[in-house]
């Protein structure tokens, strides 16, 4: 194909991507909505909200090396659509659920672990495709278009989510997630996940013959090769465990112990949202960040001082709509952190990367991330129940400061940028911000 109807080709592919994740992320997002306030209402305890939580995440722990292994031999494309359309059947199958039984724990705690490995198989996959889908000078708005649709998606679902909580049951919920995944289903099998492919990633090659879990030891081996991302590795591991305060501790401090309403609660979620599609405009059309890891460590820090200053109402009297624009104004800026983290990163990341250990080392890269974070989410929905909120996030955001401080130290960084002395990194480091 003529390299000018590749660059057509991959334009629409940039916008129909973009469209896919806007339409579904908002279905999986006014569900999980639905179902995080469902649960919080029911029970009002956050060890049984932080259940659910692991429920999401366990199972991309256990099996993502096997489904990176899995998305590296066989179709990318077949798989995306496999996984959007398993969770189409799941959702629908909890609607019937839902209409003969009635909705129970049991229930969704199933549905939240098929959901994880579907949209595990449908990350990986598309996360490993970028490169092939996209030519190279388009990945940073890529990816930069890719978060805004999920931010888009996210300022939208959780206000209506808010709205119709209440106002309408259960199923009318499953309903639009159903409809989102379908349509997201027929755009995702308009693309060529080949396009710009190198022929060897087209070709059967010798790799796909080699077992399973020899194919999991090649990634394993290629990413020990790579210092920057194991560094990259040890900080995910760390950022995620702690950061389950603010995950479980979020929401159960607003709901349970603020009383925030579900409207209101709902625009503060809209409001993360808003952070990321303001940041995720900027990265689209800057130019790429020179020095990524130093970006993103200055972002780990705010996410640190946001993390304490949830805690902020705990201790004060503030009115009831202070303590609304309060929280509005901290989840802007949490949103705009998390872009700021994570765009230079993947942009790295993915044109360092070798095209065949793609899927393998994003996957291994997601396990290791996550592997702690199960074990913090029923520490923290276990703490949350026993002491006060505003003290389990003061003492985790400085513990998470520390662990950064100290991974991220200026002899981690030159080794990542060998160029850059101690005083050009504490120079940078500003500058970057």
């Amino acid at each position: 194909m003529d390299y000018q109807l590749k660059v057509k080709k991959a334009t629409y592919h940039l916008y129909t991507f973009m469209i896919s994740k806007l339409i579904s992320s908002f279905g999986a997002q006014v569900y999980t909505f639905a179902i995080s306030f469902y649960i919080l209402q029911l029970t009002g305890s956050a060890t049984s909200f932080a259940v659910n939580l692991i429920c999401n995440i366990l199972p991309r722990t256990i099996l993502g090396p096997f489904a990176g292994a899995i998305t590296d031999r066989y179709s990318k494309k077949a798989i995306v659509i496999i996984a959007q359309i398993a969770t189409t059947i799941t959702i629908g199958g909890l609607l019937v659920f839902t209409l003969t039984q009635g909705l129970s724990l049991s229930a969704i705690y199933v549905t939240t672990v098929v959901l994880s490995i579907t949209s595990m198989f449908s990350g990986i996959a598309f996360t490993s495709s970028i490169t092939a889908l996209i030519n190279k000078e388009r990945i940073q708005k890529a990816m930069s278009l890719n978060q805004m649709a999920i931010s888009f998606a996210a300022i939208g679902s959780p206000a209506v989510g808010g709205i119709l909580y209440g106002a309408v049951t259960m199923p009318v919920f499953l309903i639009i997630y159903m409809i989102a995944s379908s349509i997201a289903v027929v755009l995702e099998s308009t693309m060529n996940f080949k396009l710009f492919a190198k022929e060897k990633e087209v070709v059967e090659g010798v790799e796909k013959k080699e077992s399973l879990f020899k194919s999991i030891k090649l990634g394993i081996d290629y990413l020990k090769l790579h210092p920057v991302i194991l560094l990259l590795l040890w900080v995910a591991l760390m950022v995620n465990f702690f950061f389950g305060a603010f995950e479980v501790g979020y929401s159960y401090i607003l709901i349970e112990k603020l009383q925030i309403e579900s409207q209101h609660f709902g625009f503060t979620q809209g409001a993360f949202s808003v952070g990321m599609v303001v940041m995720s405009v900027y990265f689209s059309i800057r130019k790429e960040v020179k020095y990524p890891f130093l970006v993103s460590k200055r972002g780990i820090i705010g996410i640190c001082l946001i993390m304490a200053a949830v805690a902020i109402p705990l201790l004060t009297s503030l009115s009831y709509n202070l303590v609304v624009g309060y929280y509005l104004v901290l989840m802007l800026c949490f949103g705009s952190l998390i872009i700021v983290i994570n765009t230079p990163i993947q942009v790295m990341l993915q044109k360092t990367i070798d095209e065949d250990y793609k899927g393998r080392v994003f996957s291994i890269i997601e396990t290791m991330a996550m592997a702690l974070t199960p074990l913090g989410m029923v520490l923290y929905g276990f703490l949350y129940d026993i002491f006060p909120g505003q003290y389990i996030l003061f003492v985790s955001a400085g513990l998470l400061l520390s662990v950064v401080l100290f991974l991220a130290r200026p002899s981690a960084i030159r080794k990542i940028h060998p160029e850059l002395g101690v005083t050009e990194i504490v120079r940078e480091e500003v500058k970057a911000v």
